[in-house]
């Protein structure tokens, strides 16, 4: 049985750091994607354990999970803007924080809540340069007048998403700026802005500037964000299967998928049941970041497995469903246990377990 292996005390440790960078903010558990792979409910249930009890989602499926699962008085922020009429109906039934993120999503918000004769919770999503969706920071009226003109809306927040590459955060300065005029020209029209959060994980870990009101933690739980030596992060998450064959290889002999490389000596190969549709050997780059690319280069030279505890290398790419492994110099058989690293986000095929 191939087997997505999360372990707790990984994750507990990545928390405490979490924790201590947020200070005093309040803590969102980021559980899009599937929780980066860990689960939704799973991932949020030890959260909740280590007295995390706000959650964000992008999909009105999780939050009903959520509730279904007995989360029933911790808050849920849908990090997502939508005109849907339906969505907004489940939406507000589940007693979700929406995301506002234009005029229009406004009114088709408040219409909603009309409908249902309530009052629907939102915090207000600006734009400070990627795009994906908000008010636009330079246009700060349209945000006071959404606080003017939704009498069944109540407005309990206000966030963004700064980017930032740089460790430092340095590149992140003018966006956050442009995100502090807004609050100032709320502030300014007479209204409060409830609860303030601009920090994703990266930024949680390298911005101390953007630490606001609250922070947002996704990947950084997983220690499976952009990294720095010394963050404390662990990566958690790795693959457990087992060999299912064994052969002799001759010298010059192609292996591998996509571009295969050629053996330089008889090889005795390992045939692992995993591949990269189960998510092995598959690592987030940055498009375009040539040293990135490089580094991903340099890793798949360098890929291995453990077979029985044993340091193997994989001869070659990983194939859609198979591996090969390189044992001519270790005492194994078909059927003994191998683990390997694989990102619980790109995971697929393989049971999930909690240890």
């Amino acid at each position: 049985m191939n087997t997505l292996v999360l372990e707790k005390s990984a994750l507990r440790k990545n928390i405490a750091v979490v924790r201590e960078k947020a200070g005093s903010a309040a803590i969102y558990g980021v559980l899009t994607g599937d929780g980066g792979g860990a689960g939704t409910v799973e991932l949020a249930r030890l959260l909740r354990e280590e007295g995390i009890g706000r959650f964000a989602v992008a999909e009105a499926e999780d939050a009903r999970a959520l509730r279904k699962a007995g989360f029933v008085e911790e808050e849920i922020l849908m990090l997502r803007s939508t005109l849907d009429r339906e969505v907004l109906d489940r939406l507000i039934d589940l007693n979700v924080v929406c995301t506002i993120g234009s005029v229009d999503a406004a009114l088709a918000l408040n219409g909603a809540a009309e409908r249902r004769s309530t009052v629907a919770e939102a915090h207000i999503q600006v734009d400070t340069g990627l795009g994906f969706g908000g008010f636009l920071a330079g246009e700060p009226e349209k945000i006071v007048n959404i606080y003017r003109s939704l009498p069944n809306v109540a407005l309990s927040g206000i966030y963004t998403q700064l980017h930032a590459v740089r460790s430092r955060g340095q590149d992140a300065a003018g966006p956050f700026q442009a995100f502090q005029a807004v609050l100032e020209a709320v502030h300014a029209a007479g209204f409060e802005t409830g609860t303030v959060h601009a920090a994703g994980s990266y930024a949680l870990l390298h911005c101390a500037f953007a630490r606001l009101d609250a922070v947002r933690a996704g990947s950084v739980l997983l220690g499976r964000c952009r990294r720095r030596r010394g963050d404390g992060l662990i990566r958690v998450g790795y693959g457990e299967s087992a060999i299912q064959e064994i052969h002799w290889l001759p010298k010059g002999h192609p292996v591998g998928g996509d571009t295969p490389v050629h053996l330089r000596r008889p090889t005795r190969v390992a045939v692992l049941p995993v591949g990269y549709q189960n998510g092995f050997g598959l690592t987030r780059t940055r498009d375009g970041d040539w040293l990135s690319a490089l580094r991903q280069w340099w890793r798949e030279r360098r890929r291995t497995v453990r077979v029985d505890g044993q340091k193997a290398r994989v001869l070659g790419r990983p194939g859609a469903i198979e591996t090969l492994v390189d044992v001519t110099d270790l005492k194994c058989a078909p059927g003994d246990p191998v683990t390997f690293d694989v990102d619980p986000l790109y995971a697929r095929g393989l049971k999930r377990e909690y240890r």
